[in-house]
């Protein structure tokens, strides 16, 4: 069953999709069904793809990808970062070789930040 704000991956072709709605099943590509990226918490890879939030300005945070600084080569990178609350959601991509440090404004104080990394997945703070 497909949930709002879920995450799926092909994977044959690498296509990504995120459900805008709730629905009965799960979105296929290349004629089979796409896999739904989970929300990583803990792992041995942790200090390097866990999104550390830090305010800096009133509604201003800076999100870095890593308590330890992701690496960003060509073969592993942080693909993007969202933010989200209950009523909107931003995301921005990047590339590698850039820094794994991005500004976002915040509407509410009550919000999440998911980073995916193309080689270990989604991961929220």
């Amino acid at each position: 069953m497909t949930k709002r704000n879920d995450i799926y991956k092909c994977m044959d072709c690498g296509a990504m999709h995120q459900a805008l709605h709730d629905g009965a099943g799960d979105p296929v590509c290349c004629g089979k069904p796409m896999v739904r990226i989970k929300d990583n918490f803990i792992d041995a890879v942790e200090e390097k793809h866990i999104p550390v939030i830090k305010k800096i300005e009133d509604k201003k945070i800076e999100v870095s990808v890593g308590n330890v600084e992701h690496p960003m080569t060509n073969e592993h990178y942080i693909e993007w970062v969202e933010v989200r609350d209950g009523q909107k959601s931003v995301r921005k991509f990047l590339e590698p070789e850039s820094k794994p440090v991005l500004t976002f404004n915040i509407l509410s104080d009550n919000f999440e930040v998911r980073a995916y990394c193309n080689q270990h997945g989604l991961w929220k703070a």
